[in-house]
């Protein structure tokens, strides 16, 4: 099976909110909401997702951005916004989502997530990295 059909599915059956598939071999799976799980293996050791294959339930711009400077070369999510798609592109890292969104919601599911309003329009994600890590 290959590495990002395994973590997806672990994703899915243990119902964790993010599942990596470190360069090293190792799958550790997360369950904290939003982008905590990423700020704190970052903030540990920022090159942690280094060449790493990722599977998260939610991915708009900001983790995307996130993800693509932190060196993430795959990425899956059950949600994916066409901002993080953009990112995904114009870096070359190769994506797969179960549902395509214009934007991520905010939690009240009223209008779009502050940080994905935020930075729409940011084109550095260095800028964005730098400023949530």
């Amino acid at each position: 099976m290959a590495k990002l059909e395994e973590i997806k599915e672990i994703l899915h059956q243990k119902k964790a909110s993010l599942v990596v598939a470190y360069e090293n071999g190792e799958i550790k799976e997360y369950y904290q909401n939003r982008m905590k799980d990423i700020k704190e293996i970052l903030q540990e050791n920022p090159n942690a997702l280094k060449n790493a294959i990722i599977a998260d339930k939610v991915i708009g711009k900001v983790a995307g951005s996130i993800l693509t400077v932190a060196g993430v070369k795959e990425i899956y999510s059950d949600v994916m916004s066409q901002y993080a798609i953009s990112v995904f592109e114009e870096n070359h890292v190769k994506y797969e989502y179960e549902n395509l969104v214009e934007y991520i919601q905010n939690n009240d599911k009223t209008g779009m997530c502050p940080m994905e309003n935020k930075y729409k329009d940011e084109k550095d994600i260095t800028v964005i990295y730098d400023d949530m890590i």
